[in-house]
């Protein structure tokens, strides 16, 4: 098997949200002797971008999207181990989480799959989460963006002290915050001095994107 068709097994069993076929290419591709950094990013990853697509225009819903992540994560750790340590890039990191006083966590969580899907690495501090553990734990391991989720508005102002937390820091020019969920709008971004808002899982991968490599939102 080629590796060209290798790589489009594995994406196709992403998408067809096949842990046993993932399974099955992940070994083979290892047998072979393939890029395992290549594997993941030209099979695993580009059949969690299609499964992305297909969830922007509606044809797939939140429950095939986590489908394709259990197959995605299946073949990752497969192929993670084998990755030479040299040759791996150092990744940028999120910390993400859904602010104090919401436990409302799937939209975060779709987000986390879509973004380590792209090659970020994550820390996720889960649901209800005060302002000043983000702010802490971003410095503590020198993340490069802020991801918040809340779909009520009763928490949304928590948004707005993360970015000033940051700023009383002195860690506001490093560090970016993206915000998402229900209630909030880019309007609400722009007027908590927010860098951007999504409304959508790969949405925010190409934001992320965006602003890490200096390109406006």
């Amino acid at each position: 098997m080629s590796h060209e068709v290798l790589f489009q097994a594995l994406s196709d069993s992403v998408v067809g949200m096949d842990e046993e076929s993932t399974r099955t290419h992940s070994n083979q591709a290892i047998a072979d002797g393939v890029d395992p950094v290549a594997a993941i990013e030209n099979g695993l990853v580009d059949g969690m971008n299609r499964a992305g697509t297909l969830f922007e225009t509606e044809e797939y819903f939140i429950p095939e999207l986590l489908l394709c992540s259990d197959a995605m994560y299946t073949g990752l750790d497969i192929l993670r181990p084998h990755i030479r340590r040299d040759s791996a890039e150092a990744r940028k990191k999120i910390v993400i989480g859904v602010v104090e006083g919401d436990t409302h966590d799937i939209g975060k969580n779709l987000v986390k799959i879509m973004l380590e899907a792209a090659g970020f690495e994550i820390i996720d501090l889960g649901r209800d989460i005060a302002p000043q553990r983000f702010v802490d734990e971003a410095i503590k391991s020198g993340a490069s963006v802020i991801a918040l989720s809340t779909l009520m508005t009763t928490t949304m102002d928590a948004m707005g002290e993360v970015v000033r937390l940051l700023q009383q820091a002195g860690v506001r020019d490093r560090v970016k915050v993206i915000v998402g969920g229900g209630p909030i709008s880019s309007g609400f971004a722009k007027r908590i001095g927010a860098d951007g808002y999504s409304g959508s899982a790969p949405a925010a991968v190409k934001l992320v994107q965006q602003l890490l490599s200096g390109v406006a939102a």
